[in-house]
């Protein structure tokens, strides 16, 4: 078995399209379109049926195996590439942080009894056993793996798509702007997906006996407040995530920018992907602070919403206090978010580079013109 092989069998079979049997992937005959990345993304979950018989019907998204080469850029296969590592790198990652996350809501909720971080763990294991710092494990990872998908793969059709929108000059001169528009667009839909998981997952983890988890908690919170219980926490969950994402992203890709210029010695073209994959890892945890600290006071928000029934923002801000808004749980927080999305970004460029793509970093080129 060769390298590419062994590669290739790390991830499931039927994630790989081959040539060989051509199959129809999103309703892509080939890797050759033009500007691909103005087709529709929301192809990418389309199943599909492979051209020759007695193969039957393939899940429609797919990936090229390591042996067929590189994934053109900007391509629909390239997208489904970024959404399926958003995935890996969103959903394994907040659910190995499931016990912090547990601790850190329940400072926000009952900060009369749960003190301190170290006071916190202790509690969670006296009253529920060490199974408690592992309540809501499941609504986090399958939530956070819908937001991931959306997150990272939008972000990159939407980066592409505003920098082809100006032009490649503006984009270089404005690329800030570029990042911070297409995170902030990619954020709007992913956090639609997340929202009805996270009302499960804070009152699973702050409201023992409310749910066992997700299968149970789901139509507890739809039999008591309908549809929409599900979704009022959906304006604090954007007033939270969408700075986080924009501080992430256009965070992330300036640190990058400044390593390989001041800390790196030599052009990230020359670098090993090692290399890459620590300066990867370096500027998410740098930007991952400055995330937890933009994004808290709404992140108590969400945690307080989620968890009183009937509660409206501003009687969460009057109880709360505006000091209490800003700081209560923040420096769990901050390692939580820090480590976690260092991890993330470490994750997904790791996942891309594994599959023929370079790691993240700078706006998305022109395609060259066609004669």
């Amino acid at each position: 078995m060769d390298l590419a092989e062994r590669k290739s069998s790390l991830l499931p079979e039927f994630l790989y399209s081959h040539r060989g049997s051509s199959p129809a992937v999103g309703g892509m005959a080939s890797y050759g379109g033009g500007a691909a990345a103005s087709s529709s993304f929301s192809s990418m979950y389309q199943r599909s049926t492979t051209a020759s018989g007695g193969v039957g019907k393939a899940p429609g998204f797919m990936i090229p195996a390591a042996s067929e080469g590189k994934i053109k850029m900007f391509s629909p296969e390239y997208y489904r590439a970024c959404a399926f590592g958003g995935t890996l790198c969103c959903g394994l990652t907040h659910m190995a942080v499931t016990p912090i996350d547990v601790v850190k809501c329940n400072m926000q909720i009952a900060p009369e009894k749960y003190r301190s971080i170290a006071g916190g763990f202790s509690l969670v294991v006296k009253e529920q056993g060490p199974t408690g710092l592992f309540r809501g494990w499941a609504p986090t990872l399958l939530g956070y793996s819908v937001q991931g998908a959306c997150k990272y793969g939008f972000y990159e059709y939407f980066k592409k798509t505003y920098s082809d929108m100006v032009g490649a000059e503006n984009a270089k001169t404005y690329k800030t702007l570029i990042y911070l528009a297409g995170s902030a667009s990619a954020e709007v839909i992913a956090d639609i997906g997340l929202c009805p998981f996270e009302a499960v997952k804070v009152r699973v983890q702050t409201q023992p006996g409310f749910a066992k988890g997700l299968t149970d908690g789901f139509p507890k919170i739809i039999a008591n407040e309908g549809v929409g219980g599900l979704y009022k926490g959906l304006v604090p969950l954007w007033a939270r995530q969408i700075p986080y994402t924009m501080m992430k992203f256009a965070t992330f890709e300036s640190t990058v920018e400044a390593i390989y210029k001041y800390v790196v010695p030599v052009p990230k073209s020359e670098c090993s992907k090692s290399t890459q994959l620590g300066v990867s890892f370096s500027a998410g945890y740098i930007a991952g602070v400055a995330c937890a600290i933009i994004s808290h006071p709404a992140d108590n928000l969400v945690s307080f919403l989620n968890n009183a029934k009937g509660a409206t923002v501003s009687q969460a801000v009057n109880q709360m206090g505006v000091r209490a808004l800003f700081t209560r749980g923040l420096p769990l927080r901050i390692i939580m978010i820090g480590t976690l999305t260092g991890a993330q970004w470490g994750i997904y460029d790791a996942f891309k580079v594994f599959v023929g793509l370079p790691t993240t970093g700078g706006v998305a080129p022109e395609e060259p013109k066609q004669d």
